[in-house]
């Protein structure tokens, strides 16, 4: 059995001033906010933001998936799927078609792996395929955040993603994909246009 360690110094959740504090910070970089208290909250919230139709992109999270969010937009007929369409194609002939489809939806949604404490975004990942469309391809971005990845500077973010993330991501891609996972790429968002990019924050530990 593997053994893994959740320091308490990346799964603490904060206290109201931190919170607020941060939640500040990020609406001063550009970024709309809300505090939730629940997944069921922030799953309302996620999808209340959507209209109904609206091209919708869940990039691979554990915190969709822990919210319901992933299987709202995927499993049901409100909104047009492009994780569905994108893989009802043949990446062998089809690559070209399917970035376009992932990475220039009418929403992307996901998570971080770390907020710092001025409000600047920390998000890894093995392949990038997410990224793209987080950085500019995607008109509008939801990400869904639980508040335990709130941290107070850069260089424990970037600590965050391969001391914590990394090793859960990896253990939970063996099991899934008979695969380890690694950190092939990170952005870094310090600043957005207002209206684009929304963070719902969760007062739980949801997510790696």
């Amino acid at each position: 059995m593997t053994t893994i360690d959740t320091s308490a110094r990346f799964t603490t959740l904060p206290d109201d001033a931190t919170l607020s504090a941060t939640v500040a910070a990020l609406q001063e970089r550009g970024f709309g906010v809300e505090v939730v208290d629940d997944v069921h909250a922030a799953r309302r919230a996620a999808l209340a933001r959507i209209p109904h139709g609206s091209s919708v992109m869940t990039n691979a999270s554990v915190t969709l998936q822990e919210t319901g969010i992933d299987d709202a937009v995927n499993k049901g007929d409100a909104y047009e799927s492009a994780r569905n369409k994108m893989f009802a194609l043949d990446f062998t002939t089809q690559a070209r078609e399917m970035k376009v489809i992932a990475g220039q939806a009418d929403y992307a949604l996901g998570s971080v792996q770390a907020v710092t404490r001025d409000g600047s975004l920390v998000i890894a990942s093995a392949s990038g395929s997410q990224l793209a469309g987080y950085a500019w391809g995607a008109a509008n971005v939801i990400f869904v955040v639980g508040a335990h990845k709130l941290v107070p500077t850069l260089e424990v973010a970037r600590e965050r993603v391969y001391q914590h993330s990394l090793k859960l991501e990896d253990v939970r891609a063996q099991a899934a994909y008979g695969q380890r996972s690694s950190v092939g790429k990170v952005l870094e968002i310090h600043q957005e246009q207002p209206g684009r990019i929304h963070i719902i924050l969760i007062r739980q530990q949801v997510g790696f």
